[in-house]
Formats: C-alpha cells, structure tokens, sequence
C-alpha cells in the first residue's frame, strides 16, 4: 500500500523537509504533493505570465488563480490532504484548502500549535487527526502504511 499526500499551507517554516525526512527514516511510501512554495514565485506568477497590472486586486486575482490549477489537481490527486496551519500569519488559503478537501470526501489532517486551537476549532472538527509536529504526523502515516506502532523520531 501507498499514499498520495498534499501538503498544503504554511510556507515558512522547513515543516515540509521535516515530513519528508522523518518519511524517509521511517521508509514510507508516500508520495508528496506541493504547492509552490516559493513565496514570490506564488505570489507573482499572474503578472509575470499574463501581465502586470496596476491594480493589487487584480495582480494577486490573476496569481490566485493560476495556483489554483495546481492546488485543485494536488488535492484531487491526493488520498490525504494536510494542513498545516503557522502562527506567523493567517492562511486564508490553507482553511479554503482544508474545506474543499473535506467537501471532496477526502481524509483530511489539521497541523497547529495550542495557540490556534481556538481559531481552528471548526477545522479541527472536521480532520480525522489534528497535530502539532511533522513526528506526530508521520508517526500517524506509520500506522497506517505498517498497522504497527512505535515508531521513533
């Protein structure tokens, strides 16, 4: 058995290598969907390709929806969607991709920390796990790839 996992949200932080990395140590076979991480790449890619515009509003329309294409086919494609949810700023994104993940049917887990507990109440409601670590979340794809538990990070 194997997975197809998104690893939407925060892109600020190294949460995505961690993933991978443990994934590895723990010889898992998950393959890993993304989206473009590159904040300036993501945020511009409307204007670079299309053109550029005077107005913000129509600037960040044109990115939003060119990363759309990817991020509807990453969570199509994936068996599992996780979102992982940063203190630094408020990822409107992430909760939209944790809704249409849900709506999908597809299995969904939350990653935060205490402090947004509160705010995420409603999306935590709906994922079948809620973590806080990229250990707890591999530890979780451990048990579900091997039916065993134990595993050490």
């Amino acid at each position: 058995m194997n997975y197809k996992v998104y690893l939407s949200g925060e892109i600020h932080s190294d949460w995505r290598d961690k993933v991978r990395e443990f994934t590895s140590l723990a010889d898992l076979d998950i393959v890993f969907y993304c989206p473009v991480t590159n904040h300036a790449a993501s945020d511009d890619c409307g204007g670079s390709i299309l053109g550029a515009e005077d107005n913000k509003f129509w600037h960040d329309h044109k990115s939003a929806k060119i990363n759309t294409i990817r991020t509807r086919k990453c969570i199509n494609d994936s068996d599992i969607v996780v979102v992982r949810f940063g203190e630094q700023y408020k990822q409107w994104n992430a909760a939209f991709d944790a809704g249409y993940a849900h709506a999908l049917g597809k299995s969904l887990i939350i990653m935060h920390d205490n402090k947004s507990q509160h705010a995420l109440k409603e999306i935590d409601a709906v994922a079948l796990a809620v973590v806080q670590t990229p250990q707890q979340l591999v530890k979780i794809f451990d048990y579900l790839l091997k039916g065993e538990l134990g595993q050490k990070f």
